[in-house]
Formats: C-alpha cells, sequence, structure tokens
C-alpha cells in the first residue's frame, strides 16, 4: 500500500536556498513526533538537504496534530 502524503506544497522555482543559492525542489519529507511519522511534499535544496517548512504548515495543520496526539 503506498503511503499518504498530507501536504503537498511545490515552489515551482519561486524559493531559493540562502545558503547554496539555488532553487528548491519538491522533495520528501517526515514531521517525527511522539513516535509517529507524517509524510509530506515540500520545498528543499538539492544541494545541502536544507528543507523549507511554511508558516501556515508548522502554526497550522502541524500544530493541530501535536496537540491532538498529546492529548491522547
Amino acid at each position: 500500500m503506498a503511503e499518504k502524503t498530507y501536504y503537498v506544497i511545490d515552489p515551482n522555482g519561486k524559493l531559493k536556498c540562502m545558503k547554496c543559492g539555488v532553487p528548491l525542489e519538491k522533495g520528501k519529507a517526515k514531521f517525527l513526533y511522539l513516535d509517529n511519522g507524517f509524510p509530506v511534499e515540500l520545498p528543499v535544496c538539492p544541494k545541502c538537504g536544507f528543507v523549507y517548512v511554511p508558516e501556515d504548515l508548522a502554526l497550522g495543520k502541524v500544530l493541530a496534530v501535536e496537540k491532538s496526539l498529546e492529548d491522547k
């Protein structure tokens, strides 16, 4: 069974890594919290591996998931 991706953002060359100066590319990442993993696709630097996490994701969906896991 294929792993479900919970969040996807495609940078379309609009975002650049400040360290390397190269455009970020869509790549796979995984959020881990309290022994739970959530696959996501986010902009990643192909050179250094930096993963860009948009503020709305970090303060929205991720925060909501963290709170729901803590309540269990």
